[in-house]
């Protein structure tokens, strides 16, 4: 069904919803991320740290590594 080129086609719905993004979370965690100068970040766990431990120690050391990022990140409360 095509509509007259006059005319607009009708919508069965009203406007589309507000999309409201908020950043300020994100702006005062990189802020805080220099308390005193000390920089902390949270350690991420790499990919190809777990690819050769996966491949040197048959995933052993993919248990210590992951125990051990986590508690570092654990222990500096991030």
């Amino acid at each position: 069904m095509a509509t007259p080129p006059s005319q607009q086609p009708v919508q069965p719905y009203g406007q589309p919803p507000t999309i409201i993004i908020n950043n300020s979370s994100s702006a005062a965690a990189s802020s805080a991320s220099f308390v005193g100068g000390a920089g902390l970040r949270r350690r991420r766990q790499s990919l190809w740290v777990h690819f050769w431990l996966f491949m040197f120690t048959a995933g052993i050391g993919n248990v210590l590594y992951g125990m051990h990022v986590s508690r570092w990140n654990r222990d500096r409360g991030l």
